[in-house]
C-alpha cells in the first residue's frame, strides 16, 4: 500500500499542506494565504485563530485526496521562526495576537541593552545577536503590556510558545506543550551549547519558567494529533524551523551544505557539523537540527525582504500588475542603468543588523520606469546575497562551492542567472522547491522510522537545472561597489533616528 507523510508548512504570509509519498514526491498541496497585520509602524501582527482555521483547512483538503487517512504515516510541522504566542493554559485562547518575527517594536528596547553591553554575553549563550527579530524581548513586551499577563505567566496560567508549539498545542488538545530544539534556538532563552532553557537569560529578559515549553528533538514520538480533527489520531512525528527544515529538504546535511530560500525573506543557512562556529561577521549561530542524541550546527544570514518587496511593489505601489512579470521586465534591459534598490522594509539583517533602516531607490532619472526599478530590486537579492555569502567564506574558512536555492522566487530565471553571476559559483535549483514542506516531512517519516537516518534524505533531492555565472570579474565587481555604496547610503540615513 502507498504511504504518505502530511507537511504542515505555516509560513508567514500563507499556510501549506503537502502530502507526500515515501519517496518525496508531493502528490497535493493545498494553501491558504492569511491577513497580515500593521497596526503601527515596525509592528507586524499576525490573528492565531486564523492561522489554526488555515491548518485546519489545508490539512482536510490533503486527508481527503489521500483517500484513506489509514495511508498517512505521521505529520511534520514546519513554521515560521520567532513569532511569538501567549496563550491560556486553560482555555487555548490567545491573550494578544501573533507578534511575527519581522516586528520591530522591541528595537529601543534591544538598543539600550545593547549599549549596556549584553550583547556578547547573549551571543557566547545562544548564538544570536541582541535584536527584535528573536522571541524573547517580544515575549517580554507581551507580559509588560497586557494587563495581568505577567501575574498569570508565574502562576503557570500562561503559556509561550512559537507557531510549532501553538499548533501541537490545539492538535493535541492541548495536551502537550513542547518547542523544538531548532525552534528554541531562536528565542535568545535557549543555551544552544548546554541544550536547555538558560535559567540567566530568563532573569535578564524577565520571562517566568513556568511558561515555557519542554524542548525535544526534530524526529521522534513528539504528539499526537487528537482524532477530533481528522477522524484519526496521527503522530506528530517531525519538527523544524522554517530554514532547518529547508537545509535537511536540500539534504545539505554534510559540514558545507549551503543554501538559500527566498521567499517572502531570504535566509541561508550552513551547516557546520556538530561544531558551533561563532561568526566575527555577525552571522548567527544556530542548532540545524537533533537527531535522537547528535546535534548539528549552522551558521545563518538572514535578510528580512526579499519576496515581500515583490509583494510591495504589486500590492502597495502597484508598480507591476503581477509578480510573475518580473522576470520578462528585468530580462528587457540591457542593463540596471544606474538604478539600485534597497529593500530594506523592515529594517536591514545580517551582516548589518540596523533595525531602523528604511528601504531606498537611487539613481532614478527622468528615464527610470518600472522595469528598472523591478530588475533592481531582483537586482538586490543577488547583492544581500553576496553580502552573506563573504562572511559565509570568512566565517567558515573553507571553500564554498555551489548553492542550492528554494522558495517561490526561484521559480525566475533571470534572478538566478544573476545570482549565479554576482556570486561566481553555480546556483543549482531542485527538482521540488517546496523544500521546507519536503523537509519537514522526512523528519515525520524519520521520527516514525520509516527512515534510518539523516543521510536517507539524499535520495529525496534531485537536481532540475543549475545556473553557472557567466559575467566578467570587472563588472560584477563595479555591480557590487554600488550596491555597497546603496548599503551605506542608507545605514548613513539610519544614523537620524
Amino acid at each position: 500500500m502507498t504511504r504518505y507523510l502530511l507537511a504542515i508548512d505555516q509560513g508567514t504570509t500563507s499556510t501549506r499542506a503537502i502530502l507526500f509519498d515515501t519517496n518525496g514526491h508531493p502528490l497535493h498541496q493545498s494553501q491558504y494565504a492569511f491577513k497580515q497585520h500593521f497596526p503601527h509602524e515596525g509592528w507586524v501582527e499576525h490573528d492565531p485563530e486564523e492561522i489554526w482555521q488555515s491548518v485546519l483547512t489545508v490539512c482536510r483538503e490533503c486527508i481527503d485526496v489521500s483517500n484513506d487517512i489509514n495511508k498517512i504515516l505521521a505529520i511534520g510541522i514546519t513554521n515560521q521562526r520567532e513569532t511569538t504566542l501567549v496563550w491560556d493554559r486553560q482555555s487555548g485562547q490567545v491573550i494578544y495576537p501573533a507578534i511575527v518575527w519581522q516586528d520591530r517594536r522591541t528595537a529601543a528596547f534591544c538598543q539600550k541593552l545593547n549599549t549596556e553591553g549584553n550583547h556578547q554575553f547573549i551571543n557566547e549563550r545562544t548564538g544570536l545577536l541582541l535584536d527584535p527579530y528573536f522571541s524573547a524581548s517580544k515575549l517580554a513586551w507581551i507580559l509588560d503590556n497586557v494587563e495581568g499577563a505577567r501575574t498569570q505567566a508565574e502562576k503557570g496560567n500562561y503559556l509561550f510558545g512559537t507557531i510549532d508549539s501553538f499548533l501541537v498545542w490545539r492538535l493535541s488538545n492541548g495536551q502537550t506543550h513542547l518547542i523544538d530544539a531548532t525552534n528554541a534556538s531562536r528565542t535568545s532563552l535557549y543555551h544552544i551549547h548546554k541544550q536547555e532553557w538558560d535559567e540567566e537569560l530568563l532573569r535578564f529578559f524577565n520571562i517566568p519558567r513556568a511558561m515555557l515549553p519542554e524542548v525535544k528533538p526534530c524526529a521522534g514520538a513528539l504528539a499526537v494529533c487528537d482524532p477530533k480533527w481528522f477522524g484519526k489520531a496521527l503522530a506528530i512525528a517531525g519538527i523544524a524551523g522554517d530554514q532547518q527544515a529547508a537545509t535537511i529538504g536540500q539534504a545539505c546535511i554534510m559540514p558545507g551544505g549551503l543554501k538559500a530560500t527566498y521567499g517572502t525573506g531570504c535566509f541561508a543557512m550552513l551547516n557546520t557539523g556538530t561544531q558551533a562556529i561563532t561568526s566575527e561577521h555577525r552571522l548567527l549561530t544556530t542548532i540545524l537540527a537533533q537527531i535522537n542524541d547528535q546535534t548539528l550546527y549552522a551558521l545563518e544570514g538572514s535578510i528580512f525582504v526579499a519576496g515581500a518587496a515583490m509583494s510591495w511593489l504589486h500590492e502597495a505601489v502597484k508598480l507591476i500588475d503581477n509578480p510573475e512579470h518580473s522576470e520578462a521586465l528585468a530580462s528587457s534591459l540591457e542593463s540596471n542603468e544606474g538604478v539600485y534598490f534597497v529593500p530594506a522594509l523592515t529594517g536591514l539583517g545580517a551582516p548589518h543588523w540596523n533595525p531602523y533602516a528604511r528601504g531606498s531607490i537611487f539613481g532614478l532619472t527622468r528615464d527610470t520606469h518600472n522595469a528598472h526599478i523591478v530588475r533592481a530590486m531582483l537586482e538586490s537579492i543577488a547583492y544581500q546575497t553576496k553580502d552573506l555569502w563573504e562572511a559565509f567564506r570568512h566565517g567558515y574558512g573553507k571553500p564554498l562551492t555551489n548553492l542550492r536555492v528554494d522558495g517561490g522566487m526561484v521559480k525566475n530565471n533571470w534572478m538566478l542567472q544573476f545570482l549565479a553571476d554576482m556570486l561566481a559559483c553555480p546556483v543549482d535549483r531542485p527538482q521540488v522547491i517546496e523544500t521546507t514542506a519536503l523537509g519537514a516531512a522526512f523528519l515525520a517519516g524519520l521520527g516514525v522510522g520509516h527512515f534510518s537516518s539523516l543521510s536517507d534524505v539524499n535520495e529525496f533531492w534531485n537536481l532540475a537545472q543549475t545556473f553557472k555565472p557567466d559575467m566578467a570579474q570587472p563588472q560584477r565587481d563595479q555591480l557590487y561597489r554600488q550596491w555597497q555604496a546603496a548599503i551605506n547610503s542608507v545605514l548613513l540615513f539610519a544614523k537620524g533616528k
